[in-house]
């Protein structure tokens, strides 16, 4: 296989990585190294990890051919609902969370039902659910904020992996060290395993030189990512959160029926029906899923902020939306990974914290993130139009 052949048939999967890894060394040079720094990375983690919980449904609902303009304001009524239970009822933390979910779940049944079965436009049906669930939030609060929220709910978004007790005498996280050692082992065994699975196959594959220097780039990765954690305070508990949901959607979407079932509803939904997809089926339950990921997001921003607002929430759906399309999601629809969409809600999010680092005001990162959203569906238009 050529490079340019290479290149050529990578660039989707690839390209916005290493994007992604330009911008992070562009910003790391203008900024004194402090883009980098063990806090500011944790910080990163923190601050974009409801958008990047957001993405992750956001990128299933484009790829079934859908869109989702209410995420922002559920999550900010998850959030309310949320407070009302722990602060006003003082309801154990564990069964208002568990409720918040049920109803997150419940409103993108609304959503989906609607849009399913009833055949009202995705756009349409979010919006009024926008302004909607922002109303009730305001209602629920009386226009007020409310905290602050119990100790152990915080734990959220301000915790932390405890280091091994024996170990933790390093002034380094060692426990979060191991993990990165084990992450890379697990990441080399799975690519070996594919590749080979793909000769098997007789499947077209990298030459070994390109494959090699790929493991060592995903273990650097890995391992110096890993470190500049152990540097600080270790793991965050809502890093643990995202992987997990990474893990399992990328799962979902890759190795079973019904990821398969939403890329071809995306795709051709008349084609995905002759084949004996029951598309409504799978457009409904691919927007329960988007209320069930908008109340975790809720919850999370809710435990990093302390207090229930009636402003929260506020353009989240247009930063989970920019990410999923940033990550190589298609706006036709069938086109569209979980990575991806983790990837292009990090390039937004290590934009909007390089540029505050250099001194960018707020109005010119807006630009330049609009900038930036033009550019990815450009590119996605640009690939469509020559594969044709």
């Amino acid at each position: 296989m050529k490079l340019g052949d290479i290149l050529k048939s990578n660039m989707r999967s690839y390209g916005m990585i290493v994007a992604l890894m330009f911008i992070i060394l562009l910003f790391s040079i203008l900024s004194d190294g402090i883009l980098l720094r063990p806090l500011n990375v944790t910080n990163l983690i923190l601050q974009n990890s409801y958008i990047l919980v957001l993405a992750i449904g956001m990128v299933m609902v484009i790829i079934a051919g859908h869109i989702d303009l209410s995420v922002g304001s559920v999550c900010a009524f998850v959030g309310a609902i949320a407070a009302i239970f722990m602060i006003e009822m003082q309801m154990p933390t564990v069964v208002a969370i568990f409720l918040c979910l049920l109803l997150g779940a419940l409103i993108g049944a609304w959503h989906g039902f609607f849009i399913a079965y009833l055949k009202m436009p995705s756009f349409i049906v979010t919006l009024a659910g926008m302004l909607l669930f922002r109303g009730l939030t305001m209602v629920v609060l009386g226009g007020q904020s409310l905290s602050p929220y119990p100790a152990e709910f915080r734990l959220i978004s301000s915790g932390f992996i405890p280091d091994i007790p024996f170990l933790g005498l390093s002034s380094y996280h060692v426990l979060t060290i191991i993990v990165g050692a084990l992450l890379s082992l697990l990441v080399i065994f799975s690519e070996l395993k594919e590749r080979r699975v793909q000769l098997k196959n007789k499947f077209s594959v990298l030459p070994t030189g390109f494959f090699i220097a790929k493991l060592v780039a995903m273990v650097a990765v890995i391992n110096v990512f890993t470190f500049v954690l152990a540097s600080y305070r270790g793991i965050p508990n809502i890093l643990v959160i995202l992987f997990v949901l990474i893990v399992v959607f990328s799962f979902i979407m890759n190795k079973t029926v019904m990821g398969r079932h939403i890329y071809a509803t995306g795709g051709n939904q008349k084609a995905a029906e002759l084949s004996g997809v029951k598309t409504k089926r799978v457009t409904f339950w691919v927007f329960v899923n988007m209320g069930f990921l908008s109340a975790i997001a809720g919850l999370i921003y809710a435990a990093r902020l302390n207090a229930a607002t009636p402003r929260a929430g506020t353009m989240f759906e247009l930063d989970a939306i920019a990410a999923a399309f940033i990550g190589g999601a298609s706006m036709a629809g069938g086109v569209g990974t979980i990575v991806g969409a983790v990837v292009g809600g990090l390039v937004m999010g290590v934009m909007n914290n390089g540029m505050s680092l250099i001194g960018i005001t707020i109005d010119w990162q807006q630009a330049i993130k609009g900038l930036v959203l033009l550019a990815a569906v450009g590119f996605d238009i640009y690939n469509r139009n020559k594969s044709k």
